[in-house]
């Protein structure tokens, strides 16, 4: 029997936007585009949870996880259009601490696409069949806080996320991607099933599910482009695919490096 490996996308807005941030954001035409090649290259777009339960029943088909982080207005204005349009799933993750607020850890020059969406809005998203995961109560990093603040940040968030949809959450995604021993412990005993962090190869059904790493689709990647990346092309990518492939997170990560932000 075929045994799949599993691609998982990273995405975050759903916009266009210039500057340092720009790869955070793909438009919408794009991410239709990147699903439009991707099912016609045989591949069944889900949420990141689905993909792991249909793996571990012996699932043999191409399935490619969409994800989207940081929970941006305009996930529900123009990613679910063009998800539901599609036929494909979803899982999106949000800070609850950050809910109707700004994007503070962008940095003070924050692109446009930095709203987020409100509880309402949350649950209309939730209501269209995505599904909703727990990306800490605070968006900072996770591996250096104390036990005690670590815990509270996992299992406060997950519990109200819970309460106020009235809907099991199983997946988490670390904040700037940051994770260890220490924090993978925390998340599993919070109650999470699955986990992600922030990497450019494939998921295999054998590894461990809460470190599970993700491919960065960026404004200028084609579906041409994504489809030979989640193909496994591995060292036999063109630089030109390696160099779009590049997490544009690490241009948050050094804004978080920069300002030691406490966003509590």
């Amino acid at each position: 029997m075929t045994v799949w490996h599993l691609p998982a996308l990273m995405y975050h807005s759903v916009s266009e936007v210039a500057g340092p941030l720009r790869d955070l954001a793909v438009p919408p035409k794009r991410l239709a585009e990147h699903l439009t090649a991707l099912t016609a290259a045989g591949y069944r777009p889900t949420g990141l949870t689905e993909a792991l339960d249909l793996l571990e029943q012996g699932c043999t088909d191409k399935l490619v996880a969409v994800t989207f982080d940081d929970g941006y207005r305009d996930f529900l204005t123009q990613a679910v259009p063009v998800l539901s349009a599609a036929g494909a799933g979803a899982t999106l993750y949000v800070s609850v601490g950050h809910l109707g607020d700004h994007a503070g850890w962008l940095g003070p020059h924050a692109p446009a696409f930095g709203k987020l969406l409100t509880w309402d809005e949350l649950t209309e998203v939730a209501d269209a069949g995505i599904e909703i995961a727990n990306h800490s109560l605070v968006h900072h990093p996770l591996d250096v806080l104390p036990a005690a603040q670590l815990r509270e940040e996992v299992t406060r968030s997950k519990d109200e996320l819970e309460q106020r949809l009235g809907r099991r959450v199983r997946g988490f995604a670390y904040p700037h991607g940051y994770n260890g021993a220490k924090v993978r412990a925390a998340v599993l005993a919070a109650g999470h099933d699955n986990a992600t962090e922030v990497g450019r190869r494939m998921h295999t059904p054998a590894e461990r599910r809460f470190a599970v790493p993700r491919f960065q689709p960026t404004p200028d990647m084609t579906g041409a482009d994504l489809v030979t990346i989640v193909g496994g092309g591995g060292p036999t990518l063109a630089p030109r695919l390696k160099q779009l492939a590049q997490p544009g997170w690490r241009v948050v990560r050094r804004v978080a490096r920069a300002t030691g932000r406490s966003l509590t």
